[in-house]
């Protein structure tokens, strides 16, 4: 058989085709500068009481959160 068909035949095979790895060569990654004042999604566990008094005031606490800890990191400094 000099021409083989272009799908499988056997449904076996037809299968394991289709989870053989892709040979495709990795792309380099491309390392980009950390932009100014850009958020990032974190998971972060606190207390209850301490989201509790955050939330207390309504929206925006995240940003309340996010103003504390940039001034205790400024004063560490």
């Amino acid at each position: 058989m000099a021409n083989s068909p272009r799908r499988p035949v056997n449904p076996i095979d037809a299968a394991e085709a289709l989870f053989k790895p892709a040979k495709k060569k990795p792309e380099q990654a491309v390392e980009r500068p950390a932009l100014p004042n850009t958020k990032e999604l974190v998971s972060l566990k606190i207390d209850s009481d301490v989201l509790a008094y955050f939330q207390e005031d309504g929206p925006g606490w995240q940003d309340r959160i996010n103003d504390i800890l940039r001034a205790a990191m400024k004063s560490r400094v």
